[in-house]
């Protein structure tokens, strides 16, 4: 079928249902961020392959994004309102019947401590949020008051008196991704090992989440986050280790930890291993957590602790601790690899523990026992080189400090983690509060963090734009802050995808005024790729400082006085704190060559069941087991374990559909099923036992599992998807569209993604959007001169119709003019993008690009010349797609959504299609790199005065499309 044949657009808002028409499947939702309705458009789709480059399966998480209820009501029923509408109409020559069916389902956003220059929406204390919280809150008085002015950042100006002083606050090691093969670089480990260069260094890898702690002021932490459940959750398990190790004097050593970390400037980040806060890959016995880092922040870039050093920090404050083993020797380093090699698809945490303990030159077993802390499934081990002396300097800390005595584990400390979680059902904030009552005010004497003041907080993206802004454009006070201003720079102009997010510091209020004000900053990188990228440019600038996971960054904005500016223009001209000029170390491969090698058995419960859950219930068992298989080849497993494991996973695929329905599993309480199936599976036979590794001790999490609002997961700001209830018979959209209201629908794409084929459909439809609206669209083909402006006319002067803003739109500068346009005429707008993979870096895969150039030179007379009949049709669709380069499918929804509360997209795609033909892949790949050349050497785009670049040829695209594509 031609691929500008028409489709059928339906509606639906139940959840990622299927959609079926003869022999296809589609996925298509509207996204709201607080009024989650989803939307399923059902086409005629173009039989193109799923993008091979596009990466795992993962499940989408979504932002919130908050508004004021009117605001946010409006949204969802515009949006709604053109979703129904889709799902009349045809385009082309064929149509469908479908069936209209659905509900919204409405939650609560959660609210943070978000910067905002706008004013304050007040949210209710939950349930079981009672006056006790409130007046923790209030305690602050007048200084809260002062964040919540609204005009206080608007009015704060930028100008020759204005700087800025940042420090990093809390913070993990960077995320190291070698170059070379595992292979290669095991190999350069053992040489460098045999030289006498560096010390194999082996840690045990426990299965939890990340937690950093900087003190009571200084805060907790998550991977991204702050002020929610898992910040909470690790908060309590590291006040409860406190009182385990000291006992009766836990209070006073809690209190004298608070203050070491504050006056020493340091955060220390653990591994947090808990069953309350949903799966990994094994459901642990225990509530608890290992120090992986000790970190001194200073005033410079951060100083990691060696191992050593942690260990002597750990015992002096009975702090638990990570299985090391050190390999100093040739043999003993090959031995390590060759045991590893060994154990890769059997292995669990007593099998690798003896095998390691008897290889290595020195084994230092951890706080916690692995196997009766958390169990036998053991997640993975962490190599990497360290200084030759490691052994000498270990074996010396191992004297000077011994273990430590557990003091208070006979004692009763009161209701445990799972406990307090079970006894607080009500929501999130119940048990936050429950949870930070247990630990006691001598290690958290406020609450500000989770619930700010009066439990009225304002998440504004505007304000976080605002505040990052301010801060680039400020002097740097100090030369931390001009190193922090590099990071985000280069970041925010090499497009990686990370977000900059702006909270109000609450610990600071009592010094907030007109001319000094306080923000904690979250650097949030989205995609691994954005690490990749980085360490690139470490290696062409040295004196660059790393990009750290955890990345949390407290910030001054204040106004310098004649006196004093100058002694600040002095210290940010030198380096000062933890690290000297010269080499980053962290550029250097060498010194930071680093492993990750996991266990098979781990592996099958995460990537293989848990992970697959959602391609498993959304694409049937066919595209399950192309990704397990693709999984397997990747990890390159033995032939002999994929086969058994293919045998397993296509029984456990057809269990767990049968046993539930259409309704998908969750991913946070997958064991719930899969332990069991596990269980009876190895009963069968020993071969089935070593494929498990270990099964039967499921611990049962159903009645103290955390409440998460929002289905938020560790990244603690990131919405996952959610089940929405059926419809119901009577729901009717004209008694919920806004007509006072306009409404623009615009289109970030590329040529060829059928947007004139639906706006001349939506035209032609006697019954408009479902209201008496009128609806309008210009063609950007057709206008002469600035089309947003000719928009922007248009809206002012019929701000109540509905305008199809028919141009692609592919970039934030038209993002923003149409959110000012929204702003300035009443309206909401709902962006339509095409459905597609995508890549690590493009929004849109190689296939979705396929078929947009295919439509493109099937097209004759095209209003705006580009059709069949263009020298430079092949380019200009080269030159739109590298506008979306910088933004994977996740992170360009993601914005959308954020920006505009709303998201609907268009199938395009079959889910069971056959690959992309090897020509057209190949002549694709080429153009895009030649197209990457020609513009970094002529750094402009292409103009219609030029000739057509030879090196992206029309007739090259136009004779490989023909010969290859059509055959699809």
């Amino acid at each position: 079928m031609s691929a500008p044949q028409r489709f059928l657009c339906t509606l639906s808002h139940a959840p990622p249902l299927y959609s079926s028409i003869s022999t296809f499947k589609s996925r298509t939702f509207l996204f709201l961020p607080f009024v989650h309705s989803y939307r399923t458009l059902t086409p005629s789709l173009s039989p193109m392959p799923r993008n091979q480059r596009s990466g795992a399966h993962v499940e989408r998480k979504w932002k919130q994004k908050a508004k004021t209820e009117g605001h946010l009501s409006a949204m969802a029923d515009a949006a709604e309102t053109v979703t129904n509408k889709l799902s009349g109409l045809s385009i082309g020559e064929n149509s469908g019947k479908t069936v209209a069916q659905g509900s919204i389902a409405t939650w609560k956003p959660k609210s943070y401590g978000t910067a905002s220059g706008g004013t304050v929406t007040e949210v209710e204390n939950g349930a079981g949020v009672d006056a006790s919280v409130a007046s923790t809150q209030k305690s602050s008085g007048s200084g809260l008051s002062k964040i919540f002015r609204g005009d206080l950042l608007e009015n704060f100006t930028v100008d020759n008196s204005t700087y800025s002083r940042a420090q990093v606050r809390a913070t993990f090691y960077p995320k190291f991704e070698n170059e070379k093969s595992d292979q290669e670089v095991r190999t350069r480990m053992i040489e460098l090992v045999a030289k006498g260069l560096a010390t194999l260094e082996v840690s045990l890898k426990h299965s939890g989440s990340l937690f950093m702690y900087a003190g009571h002021e200084g805060g907790a932490y998550a991977k991204n986050s702050f002020g929610n459940i898992y910040t909470a959750v690790g908060v309590f398990v590291l006040g409860r280790m406190f009182r385990e190790a000291w006992g009766t004097e836990a209070s006073k050593k809690q209190a004298e930890f608070n203050n070491f970390l504050e006056r020493n400037h340091m955060c220390i980040s653990m591994e947090l291993v808990t069953a309350v806060l949903g799966d990994h890959g094994q459901r642990p016995q225990e509530d608890y957590a290992v120090v992986t880092a000790v970190t001194e922040l200073g005033n410079g870039k951060p100083k990691f602790y060696s191992t050593p050093e942690i260990i002597a920090f750990c015992r002096k404050w009975r702090l638990p601790t990570n299985h090391v083993w050190l390999f100093s020797t040739r043999k003993s380093a090959a031995s390590f690899f060759a045991a590893y090699d060994a154990l890769c698809e059997e292995g669990t945490a007593t099998s690798v523990c003896k095998a390691l303990d008897e290889i290595a030159d020195i084994s230092v077993p951890g706080s916690k026992d692995h196997v009766k802390a958390q169990g036998e499934i053991l997640e993975g081990l962490v190599a990497r080189l360290v200084s030759h002396d490691s052994s000498n300097h270990i074996e010396k800390t191992l004297k000077e400090f011994p273990p430590p005595p557990a003091d208070g584990v006979a004692l009763d400390s009161g209701p445990s983690l799972r406990e307090i979680c079970a006894a607080n059902r009500t929501d999130e904030k119940q048990q936050i509060k429950a949870l930070l009552e247990s630990v006691g005010s001598s290690f958290c004497p406020a609450y500000s963090d989770w619930f700010g003041t009066d439990g009225a907080d304002y998440h504004s993206r505007n304000a976080d734009r605002s505040v990052l802004s301010k801060f680039l454009q400020a002097h740097p006070a100090d030369y931390s802050t001009k190193k922090l201003q590099e990071i985000v720079r280069l970041m925010r102009e090499k497009r990686f995808p990370a977000a900059f997010k702006c909270y109000h510091n609450f610990h600071k209020v009592d010094a907030m005024s007109s001319d000094n004000i306080f923000y904690k900053m979250v650097i949030h990188v989205h995609s691994d790729s954005a690490f990749r990228r980085y360490q690139k440019e470490m290696r062409l600038k040295p004196g660059l400082w790393p990009l750290y996971r955890g990345f949390f960054v407290d910030i001054n904005l204040f106004k310098a006085n004649k006196e004093t500016a100058g002694e600040v223009s002095k210290n940010s001209v030198n380096e000062t704190g933890n690290s000297s000029s010269g080499k980053d170390d962290f550029a250097d491969e060498d010194a930071n060559l680093m492993v990750k090698l996991k266990f098979l058995t781990y592996k099958l419960r995460t990537f293989l069941i848990r992970n697959g859950l959602s391609i498993l219930f959304k694409e049937g068992p066919g595209a399950y087991k192309a990704y397990y298989l693709r999984q397997m080849k990747i990890w390159g497993t033995s032939a002999a374990k994929q086969r058994e494991l293919s045998n397993m996973l296509d029984e456990w695929a057809v269990y767990i559909r049968r046993k539930c329905g259409n309704k998908p599993l969750s991913s946070s309480t997958y064991l719930s099923e899969a332990e069991p199936f596990l269980e009876q599976f190895a009963k069968r036979s020993p071969q089935n036992q070593a494929l498990i590794g270990s099964a039967g001790n499921l611990v049962r999490t159903e009645d103290f599992l955390a409440i998460v609002e929002g289905g938020q997961d560790e990244e603690g700001d990131l919405v996952a998807e959610r089940e929405i209830a059926l419809p119901g018979p009577n729901i009717s959209v004209k008694d919920t569209v806004p007509k006072y209201e306009g409404l623009i629908v615009f289109f970030p794409g590329i040529p060829g993604c059928a947007k004139s084929a639906l706006c001349k459909e939506l035209l032609n439809d006697q019954g408009g959007l479902g209201d008496d609206r009128p609806v309008h669209s210009l063609m950007g083909d057709l206008i002469k001169g600035k089309y947003w402006q000719k928009v922007a006319e248009e809206r002012r002067k019929k701000p109540n119709s509905i305008m199809l803003a028919d141009k692609n739109a592919p970039n934030e500068e038209v993002w923003r003019l149409i959110e000012d346009m929204c702003h300035k005429t009443r309206a909401s707008a709902v962006p339509v993008v095409a459905e597609s993979e995508g890549t690590d870096s493009n929004p849109f895969s190689l296939d979705a690009l396929a078929v947009f150039m295919f439509r493109v030179l099937q097209r004759v007379n095209h209003p705006g010349n580009l059709d069949k009949g263009s020298p430079n049709a092949g380019y200009v669709l080269l030159m739109f797609y590298h506008l979306y380069e910088g933004r994977n499918r996740r992170e360009f929804e993601g914005e959308l959504i954020e920006r505009f509360g709303s998201l609907v997209k268009m199938p395009l795609l079959k889910s069971d299609r056959n690959p992309l033909p090897e020509p057209v892949q190949s002549v694709l790949e080429e153009g895009i790199d030649l197209y990457k050349l020609h513009t970094k050497r002529h750094g402009r785009t292409y103009s219609k005065s030029e000739e057509t670049p030879s090196c992206i040829s029309h007739q090259c695209f136009r004779k490989i499309f023909s010969t290859s594509l059509l055959k699809f």
